[in-house]
């Protein structure tokens, strides 16, 4: 029976992608673990492989194709010995108008390539392709009980061939809590009421690719729901920079050169271990708190930015740190980051001092707890312990928090550990 290939959700954020390349054309013999096509999402290019063995009988979406949306049947594989001539040709609505109504026959021939519902195991759904449910369906299998081999552990064809018979598990249906009336969000003029404002003046009108609209939404969602309150401190730098003159004099034969925000970053995960409670992340009706130190940079490119995420921190030296920062910037600005490497993390940093930017409040990237804003080091007249006015190099930093993962005090006893980390650096490396 003639399997469905649909467009593949690549990140938990992915709602609609650019069918880029095809790397297979009709006709095409395909294993599971073949590269079909190049999927352009909001943040990179990745290349979707096979999840089933077949031939491509027919591809649905050309590529180039923009805003095709995720489980848009994009192309259809065949059994051995099926034929091509068993697909109608309208087996897939084209992806602006996708519906889940089955295609209607057509010069009498219709085919049904409608799969049984996905399972569920323990509330969550279990990955599986289409062929591998009709199969499991016909034998009797619960697919909830089979260890998949297909990518990120999806139940393919083989596993399920391979699996004995046994009783179909029957999924309890979620439990649905009703949701609490909310007043409409304001809404702002619309595009065409903008644009009329604008008539008879210059412009150059710029369509938002898929980055920049996930950029608006994530950020429009974080400053509407997510409760912030920002906390305020002065670091001086003066020992951490003389610090970093001596390592990097020492590391020279290495080809290492620390920066300061190799420093920020190892200064936030040892908090993070001091402050266990701030470690944490908001998960709609509960908090999380992690126990390693997953610290997110925000990197700018072209068009955007990424936020990719530094794992483990707190157990990584500072040339380790500074070298896996270098590789995932570039790989980011290339847009060649996979999705586990800019998702995730608990706390985030967005250093803007090189720009020469003294202080700013930075926007929290949910589920984050919390984000630092970094400004520039400056010389600046303080008062010494000697009550003696002295110059000493100072950094503006500015902590955004989530309140609803953590209160004032604990966001200050947090800020106050990267402070100390920052202001006393041998003893991070203790």
């Amino acid at each position: 029976m003639p399997t469905e290939i649909l467009m593949p959700a690549l990140s938990p954020t992915m709602e609609e992608g650019t069918l880029a390349k095809w790397l297979v054309k009709e006709g095409d013999s395909v294993a599971s673990g073949d590269l079909l096509a190049e999927i352009e999402t909001d943040k990179a290019t990745m290349e979707f492989e096979a999840v089933d063995e077949g031939v491509v009988g027919k591809i649905l979406v050309a590529e180039g194709s923009e805003g095709v949306k995720v489980n848009t049947p994009i192309a259809v594989l065949l059994e051995d010995g099926e034929s091509a001539d068993a697909i109608s040709e309208d087996a897939a609505p084209p992806p602006a108008a996708v519906s889940e109504v089955p295609p209607a026959p057509r010069n009498g021939k219709a085919v049904n390539m409608a799969a049984p519902a996905a399972p569920v195991k323990d509330g969550a759904r279990v990955f599986a392709s289409p062929l591998a449910r009709r199969i499991a369906q016909q034998k009797g299998l619960d697919l909830a009980g089979i260890k998949g081999s297909g990518p990120h552990g999806r139940v393919v064809k083989a596993d399920v061939e391979k699996a004995e018979a046994q009783p179909t598990a029957t999924a309890a249906a979620p439990k649905i809590e009703a949701a609490a009336p909310s007043a409409a969000m304001p809404s702002g003029p619309s595009a065409d009421a903008i644009t009329k404002m604008y008539e008879g003046r210059e412009y150059e009108e710029i369509s938002l690719d898929g980055m920049r609209k996930t950029i608006a939404a994530r950020l429009t969602e974080a400053k509407q729901t997510v409760p912030h309150f920002y906390l305020r401190r002065d670091i001086k730098l003066d020992a951490l920079l003389e610090f970093r003159a001596t390592l990097n004099g020492q590391l020279v034969e290495r080809g290492v050169k620390l920066s300061v925000n190799d420093f920020i970053i190892k200064a936030c995960a040892n908090a993070l271990q001091a402050v266990p409670a701030a470690n944490s992340v908001w998960a709609g009706n509960r908090i999380l708190q992690l126990t390693p130190s997953d610290v997110a940079v925000a990197v700018a490119i072209e068009g955007g930015l990424f936020t990719p995420v530094l794992k483990d921190a707190h157990q990584k030296s500072l040339s380790a740190l500074s070298a896996e920062m270098k590789d995932l910037a570039t790989r980011a600005r290339d847009r060649k980051l996979a999705p586990h490497e800019y998702q995730g993390g608990s706390f985030a940093i967005s250093n803007l001092g090189m720009f020469g930017i003294d202080n700013f409040d930075a926007v929290i990237n949910p589920p984050h707890g919390a984000i630092l804003a970094v400004g520039a080091g400056s010389k600046k007249p303080i008062v010494g312990q000697d009550g003696q006015v002295e110059v000493a190099t100072i950094m503006s930093v500015t902590l955004s928090v989530d309140h609803r993962v953590i209160d004032g005090a604990l966001g200050a006893e947090l800020l106050k550990a990267i402070t100390h980390n920052l202001e006393n650096p041998l003893a991070m490396l203790a």
